[in-house]
């Protein structure tokens, strides 16, 4: 699914136009990233977990050639799926 089809099924379902259901799903997005931005984490009990996490470097070997090389660390972010939404995805 697109934004822009998740905002068209945000609108419908909630009763709201277009605009208005853009405008909502703008400022939740942009409240996820400063949020992330400022190194805090979003919880939603039973449904997820945004966080950033940082990853360490790792020695890795490049397959055709054999040489080991260094992949660098970096910050990522990972979401840790709650226990309601894994089990209603599970009953599908």
């Amino acid at each position: 699914m697109t934004k822009k089809e998740f905002i068209e099924l945000y609108a419908e379902k909630g009763g709201f136009t277009k605009k208005e259901a853009e405008r909502a799903v703008a400022l939740f997005l942009d409240t996820v990233e400063d949020t992330l931005l400022k190194g805090d984490s979003i919880t939603f009990v039973g449904w997820g977990k945004w966080e950033v996490k940082e990853r360490a470097s790792r020695e890795v070997r490049n397959p055709q050639t054999k040489e080991r090389m260094t992949i660098p660390g970096k910050k990522a972010v990972k979401f840790k799926v709650g226990k309601l939404l894994a089990d209603r995805v599970k009953e599908m």
